[in-house]
């Protein structure tokens, strides 16, 4: 199945939480927070107020209480506004 978002929504896929921390430490799955990184799964057309500025393939930083979550076909993704993406990753 495929969603297309609307206006200036965007839709986001989870990316996999890290499992151990930078100095090798295993992280309990029970300790572990919601991603704060998602990819851009795919963008709306944007409005006549709202130039889309995010593309297919960016990584993003959200907020962690912002959008709609979704589990579709055992994948979480998440709806978010543009204005809602604090940044774009790059590397």
């Amino acid at each position: 199945m495929k969603l297309k978002p609307m206006a200036d929504n965007v839709l986001l896929k989870a990316q996999e939480a890290q499992e151990t921390t930078a100095s090798g430490i295993l992280l309990a799955t029970s300790n572990k927070e919601k991603p704060a990184i998602y990819e851009v799964v795919s963008v709306g057309p944007g409005t006549k107020d709202v130039t889309m500025t995010v593309s297919v393939g960016d990584k993003v930083v959200v907020g962690k209480f912002t959008g709609t979550d979704l589990t579709l076909d055992k994948v979480d993704y998440k709806f978010v506004k543009q204005d809602d993406i604090l940044a774009v990753v790059t590397d």
